[in-house]
């Protein structure tokens, strides 16, 4: 069945899952709108962005993606897909086309995250050479990450990292789908995470219609009615 009403697709970023939308879907469902949360395997952005294009391509009708952090970067890649009428970006990446997220970050001063960073080898099938997964301190997690979340929730989500290879950080965007789709951006401004000033630049540079809200990282643990109103914004840009 072919529907004209938008499917809500919220990307999760890394060192999170899809759980990190728990007090935004609920909100949409409340307003009749499709909704899917899928999990990011947090391996490439290539790869990864390809799986949620996927993903995206199996729906029949219109697609509104939204991309929290690093999902942000996987939407500008992912919003290419025909069906896609629209991004929001949730304190995430807008990389360029040939952009990538080590570039985008590199020409701003380091938030807080890049000293709390935990680098793990992990094996790669087919290779003798490990691969590198990427985490954050548990111990620091609450305050970089999380800071006005219920604190036994933080402490929850420390323990529970999904975490991102690092080879994620140096693969560029084959394409930027913020370039012929209408797109949203949202600035956590009191974020450790990711400098605000990155989240300003790469929706200036789109032509973004762009919100603040002083927020952690995890705006949409801590701040869940504004981002879903973001996101309402955006569907209703579908004519849905």
């Amino acid at each position: 069945m072919i529907t004209s009403a938008p499917t809500v697709v919220l990307v999760h970023g890394a060192f999170a899952d899809a759980s990190s939308f728990a007090r935004v879907i609920p909100e949409l469902l409340a307003d009749g709108v499709e909704v899917l949360a899928p999990a990011v395997p947090n391996r490439s952005l290539l790869g990864d962005a390809a799986y949620i294009a996927s993903i995206v391509r199996r729906i029949p009708g219109p697609v509104v993606l939204v991309g929290h952090s690093y999902g942000g970067a996987l939407i500008t890649v992912a919003g290419a897909e025909d069906n896609v009428r629209a991004l929001v970006y949730l304190a995430g990446y807008a990389l360029e086309e040939g952009e990538s997220l080590g570039e985008l970050q590199g020409r701003f001063p380091d938030s807080e995250l890049a000293s709390a960073l935990v680098f793990s080898p992990y094996p790669v099938e087919g290779s003798d050479e490990p691969g590198t997964d990427v985490t954050v301190e548990t111990g620091r997690f609450p305050a970089v990450f999380a800071a006005d979340v219920d604190p036994g929730l933080a402490r929850t989500l420390a323990v529970s990292q999904r975490p991102l290879a690092g080879a994620a950080f140096a693969e560029a965007a084959p394409v930027a789908a913020w370039k012929t789709k209408a797109s949203w951006g949202l600035v956590s401004s009191a974020d450790r995470t990711i400098n605000p000033d990155v989240q300003r630049f790469g929706y200036q540079r789109a032509g973004m219609t762009t919100v603040e809200v002083d927020s952690s990282h995890l705006v949409m643990l801590a701040h869940p009615e504004q981002v879903a109103d973001l996101i309402r914004e955006a569907v209703r840009s579908t004519g849905a």
